[in-house]
């Protein structure tokens, strides 16, 4: 727009250059006048143009005039501003920052995951994803002080150091398992510290995936195949003891049932009790001869009669 805007300048003054030397040529005083009009209304637009400028949604517009900064920023919508003045266009919105192993995943191609020491020495690979937006008030002193790349310039480093930084406070296994929200406090943390005062705000940390040695993974497998063997056995032997006292307890009714049976029973209820079963044997059909053992207080019973 200013170069247009100088453009146009320019012509008006030749065309009233022209016009001084034309003279008493009314013709060409007359072409020279619509040009100069046409320039005055083309000037006008521009300017009218100029001071207008378009924010769109999540972006703030940084004003610079002549190479200096302005302070205050431009909002979404449309914005009056001064002509003379360019408009850099910053984004606002959450941004994700991803680090990873896999190809084509995060900002950089390939294996972009972090390589860390633990506390215990062993070496780990942490993908991650960090959300990050920039503070709308600090869009100047961004632009003026790191510039529009101010991901690769502050973001990414940050974020390598305080995963570096928190590493080392955490064995290896505390952060796959057991301390894995405390590890991510920590470089949320150390984010936070680092972002403080460079126009960034830090929103949240992902800790997507830890890759331990595969020494250790190996450890954490056996170990984990020992304990459910373990808690098996638990199951087993509980299992084991509940049998054991159902047996208990039915060797326990067997023998009061017994006891009670012994305390019950007297000579003469067996006594009847075998005349009577003899007495069933000789009248059966079936039965064609009888042999009872004698007892002497007992009367023995014989059957001769014939079957059929």
């Amino acid at each position: 727009m200013i170069a247009l805007l100088i453009f146009l300048i320019i012509i008006v003054v030749i065309v009233t250059s022209l016009k001084r030397t034309a003279g008493t040529n009314e013709r060409l005083s007359r072409m020279l006048n619509i040009v100069r009009n046409i320039a005055y209304v083309a000037i006008a637009v521009t300017i009218l143009l100029s001071a207008i400028v378009q924010v769109g949604p999540g972006e703030v517009g940084v004003q610079i005039l002549f190479g200096s900064v302005q302070n205050g920023t431009l909002h979404s919508g449309l914005n009056l501003i001064n002509p003379l003045v360019s408009i850099e266009k910053m984004d606002v919105k959450t941004q994700a920052y991803t680090m990873s192993s896999a190809r084509d995943e995060g900002q950089v191609k390939g294996d972009d995951a972090i390589t860390s020491l633990s506390m215990d020495g062993l070496t780990i690979k942490l993908d991650l994803t960090v959300w990050y937006r920039l503070n709308d008030d600090d869009a100047p002193q961004v632009y003026r002080t790191i510039g529009t790349d101010y991901v690769e310039k502050i973001v990414r480093p940050a974020i390598r150091t305080a995963i570096r930084d928190a590493s080392v406070l955490y064995s290896a296994t505390d952060i796959y398992s057991s301390k894995r929200e405390d590890f991510v406090h920590v470089v949320t943390k150390n984010l936070d510290d680092a972002f403080n005062g460079r126009g960034v705000v830090l929103e949240r940390v992902l800790l997507r995936n830890v890759e331990l040695p595969e020494k250790v993974r190996t450890a954490i497998d056996e170990k984990i195949a020992a304990e459910q063997q373990a808690q098996q056995m638990v199951y087993v032997l509980q299992k084991e003891r509940q049998e054991a006292e159902r047996k208990k307890v039915e060797a326990q009714g067997i023998s009061d049932a017994q006891r009670i049976v012994s305390l019950t029973i007297t000579p003469q209820y067996l006594q009847y009790n075998y005349i009577q079963t003899m007495k069933d044997l000789m009248n059966s059909k079936n039965s064609t001869f009888v042999i009872a053992p004698y007892d002497q207080k007992l009367i023995p019973l014989f059957n001769m009669g014939a079957g059929k």
